[in-house]
């Protein structure tokens, strides 16, 4: 989950990040109740980047001109964002820009310090222009000191340029965050650091562990999507889309190899859930049986949704309650359809009412059992197919997602 700009700016001045006077702004005539005094910089405050190239970024000398260049960013899809916060801040003359971050190194499984002389660049191919620091041990000041040499940095401005660096990671480890970074980090001519922009990427698996944090992805939830999909799903958790064919995995690989061999064959992927680990919701521990019953739910909830395809490989605890949870789900959905059919006038299609049919495909000898007992439930003929071929599931749920040909 990466915060806006102005969420960052907030924790880097609790935390002693020093940042510039701004203020957020919600509407255009909240610049008739500006705090900050003139010129200005008015930012959009999108997810999306390079907002400065797309507009969204501008200058004003007057409350008249702020006003005016707020309505054009409110009203400026970024990436197809819109803002809903604007942040007017004071305008900053920098003498020199640098980069800096504090990231969580996958590979090495450490937080490393990045520093750079030059602003402006992704830290992940500036190349030898980069230098690092890995933190193998305990943290010190001596490891952000250490990058600052290696910056070429002296004096008191190694000393600023430290004394930020150490802050970050006190951020990056109260928060327990994977990204933290300021880009630029400005130098006035007398010397003075400024963070003039910055970033910061959450763990999402230490949302549940930070009250603020499961507030901020609340909110994000609410506010983007009225089924509460959208947002729920993380990078790697999910992929939030609004085909026929909703997916359901026990991983990211296979999650993404269903959702690539179902638009291979044809088919349209929907949302596409990854059930190995807990939704950003969730505030209490959640086993494997409660995420996929939650899965089923909102994936029947979604109206695009017309077939859900499981696609699950065998390293799942108790398998034996996935068949449980399946059967639960397909008995009472036929049923209900069942009940519609016979109580409705006119309904005839199973396509008029809101029924998604399963198509599960389970792999390995662990989900023996579970296939065998799937394949003997009686429910209606399109409710349940079982497979263990991972092709012929794609097949056939592409099939089911296809609209039938009523026969005059």
């Amino acid at each position: 989950m990466d915060l806006l700009e102005y969420q960052v700016k907030e924790w880097f001045g609790k935390i002693g990040i020093p940042v510039l006077p701004s203020q957020r702004i919600d509407h255009p005539t909240d610049l008739k109740r500006l705090k900050i005094r003139f010129p200005i910089v008015l930012k959009s405050q999108v997810h999306g980047a390079e907002r400065a190239k797309a507009g969204g970024v501008r200058f004003a000398q007057t409350t008249i001109d702020a006003i005016a260049a707020a309505q054009n960013i409110f009203n400026l899809p970024i990436w197809g964002e819109l803002p809903e916060v604007v942040l007017a801040e004071s305008q900053y003359d920098a003498n020199q820009e640098f980069y800096l971050a504090v990231v969580l190194d996958t590979a090495v499984c450490r937080p490393v310090l990045l520093g750079c002389k030059e602003a402006n660049i992704d830290w992940e191919s500036a190349g030898e222009r980069m230098h690092h620091v890995v933190v193998e041990q305990e943290f010190s000041p001596f490891y952000a000191r250490r990058l600052a040499l290696k910056m070429g940095l002296q004096g008191a401005l190694m000393q600023s340029v430290s004394s930020v660096v150490q802050k970050m990671y006190q951020l990056f480890v109260q928060k327990d965050l994977d990204l933290v970074e300021i880009n630029p980090l400005a130098v006035s001519a007398t010397g003075q650091v400024m963070a003039l922009n910055g970033k910061v990427r959450v763990n999402e698996r230490s949302i549940k562990r930070h009250p603020d944090l499961a507030e901020m992805a609340a909110k994000i939830i609410s506010r983007n999507t009225s089924t509460g999909i959208n947002g729920i799903l993380g990078d790697w958790d999910g992929v939030e889309m609004h085909g026929k064919i909703g997916i359901l995995g026990n991983g990211t690989g296979s999650v993404m190899a269903t959702l690539d061999l179902v638009a291979n064959a044809g088919g349209n992927p929907g949302v596409c859930l990854n059930l190995r680990h807990a939704f950003l919701t969730d505030t209490k521990p959640t086993t494997f049986r409660d995420r996929l019953e939650t899965g089923l739910k909102m994936l029947e909830a979604d109206k695009s949704i017309q077939v859900i395809l499981i696609n699950f490989l065998g390293n799942i605890p108790q398998t034996e309650e996935v068949a449980e949870v399946i059967a639960k789900f397909v008995q009472q959905d036929s049923s209900e359809l069942k009940s519609q059919i016979v109580h409705s006038n006119g309904i005839k299609s199973r396509r008029e009412l809101k029924f998604s049919p399963l198509v599960v495909r389970l792999a390995g000898s662990e989900f023996n059992a579970a296939r065998k007992y799937l394949t003997t439930l009686k429910t209606h003929s399109d409710a349940l197919l079982v497979v263990e071929n991972l092709d012929e599931a794609v097949e056939a749920a592409v099939r089911l997602a296809k609209p039938t040909v009523s026969k005059k």
